[in-house]
């Protein structure tokens, strides 16, 4: 439903993932703002975890009132980061790394479990990480259509081996409210990983039949869980 009084409503920042930019979020953004969010998409550069929080935190400041930060994938060390910022009211995960004090998506990635996909990353190039194009579809995008897969594939934005050793000072899960949305069909960031990561910040945890770009494929899915965050905010 239409709301076209927003300035009660939290603002919505949508920070992407590795290998991939802002634009991804397109589709849950037009049904944000058809219900009357005020909604910022930030662009990272994915070269280093200082680099992309500050990036994330420079949205952050324009926006007027409280903020909730949402994190795909990557992103969600970004926000976990980032999101000790006095503005930042509530933490949305979509299937999204939530690293502790100290960790990073380098340390949460190092022992994977026995049978776990192992994403097509190629070696470093210069710095900077790639998915295998050939795989990229298979890997991180099995429920896209597969002209707009094979497009995200050619269209990657390279990943910075910095940003994935990054380490976490102070979790932002540990003082605010988080929820999750676990993808059970992803084959980039195990599922018993996200419910493990999601259980230990004590998040309101969602689960959807849903590949690593769900926030793609089912943008309807991750737009609710994201208003069920600004709703309960709103009830306190």
């Amino acid at each position: 439903m239409a709301n076209n009084s927003n300035s009660a409503l939290p603002a919505i920042v949508l920070v992407h993932g590795g290998f991939v930019d802002g634009s991804g979020w397109e589709d849950v953004y037009r049904i944000l703002k058809k219900d009357g969010y005020r909604v910022s998409i930030v662009q990272n550069p994915t070269t280093s975890l200082t680099d992309d929080v500050a990036v994330t935190k420079r949205v952050i400041a324009e926006q007027k009132g409280p903020v909730i930060l949402v994190g795909h994938s990557y992103g969600g060390a970004v926000i976990t980061e980032a999101g000790t910022d006095p503005s930042v009211s509530a933490l949305v995960y979509i299937t999204a790394f939530a690293p502790d004090r100290g960790e990073s998506v380098a340390s949460l990635i190092k022992d994977p479990p026995p049978g776990a996909p192992v994403p097509p990353i190629l070696p470093p190039t210069d710095g900077f990480l790639a998915l295998d194009k050939t795989q990229f579809a298979a890997s991180f995008a099995a429920d896209v259509a597969p002209e707009k897969a094979d497009f995200m594939a050619n269209s990657q934005v390279p990943w910075g081996v910095a940003a994935l050793s990054g380490a976490v000072s102070e979790p932002a899960w540990k003082a605010k409210p988080s929820w999750y949305l676990v993808a059970t069909d992803d084959r980039m960031i195990p599922p018993a990983a996200q419910r493990l990561m999601a259980k230990r910040a004590g998040a309101t945890v969602v689960e959807a039949k849903g590949s690593h770009a769900i926030y793609v494929s089912q943008p309807k899915a991750v737009a609710e869980l994201v208003e069920k965050a600004a709703k309960s905010l709103s009830m306190k």
